[in-house]
């Protein structure tokens, strides 16, 4: 175990955590179906939850966490209010909202094989992160 790797892997999935709830909250308010409101309400706790555990290991090492990248953050946000302002419908959610879940799949993926030597706990999370993020595309599907 290394600690360093397992710092920088939970500073990733905090960061990771942070753009997704920051996403959800970017469209939930342009949801129509009902099913599919209470889906997103869902996710966005269960990032929650996850970012709750992930703090409480960094408060341990001492570390606040990480935010996003700036210039990601920018993006997405760019990306969803074009794709909204041209076509506002939950077929568009659902659709950036894959698009986002496959990013940070990848994204911590990539992270895990990084941060090999991060601790069991800490891999754990990033693959618990991981799953959520799968589930979430698979259950989008039903509305793209």
């Amino acid at each position: 175990m290394n600690e360093q790797d397992t710092i920088n892997l939970l500073r990733e999935c905090d960061a990771g955590i942070k753009m997704g709830i920051s996403a959800i909250d970017d469209v939930i308010a342009h949801v129509k179906n009902r099913e599919f409101h209470d889906k997103m309400f869902g996710y966005k706790q269960e990032y929650n939850r996850l970012q709750s555990e992930i703090q409480t290991i960094l408060n341990k090492h001492k570390d606040n966490g990480k935010d996003p990248d700036p210039f990601s953050k920018g993006m997405a946000w760019m990306k969803t209010t074009l794709k909204l302002g041209l076509n506002e419908t939950d077929t568009s959610i659902a659709d950036i909202m894959t698009d986002g879940c496959n990013m940070g799949i990848k994204t911590l993926s990539k992270f895990l094989n990084k941060y090999a030597e991060a601790d069991e706990e800490s891999v754990s999370l990033a693959k618990r992160l991981i799953c959520l993020g799968e589930r979430q595309v698979t259950e989008m599907r039903q509305f793209l």
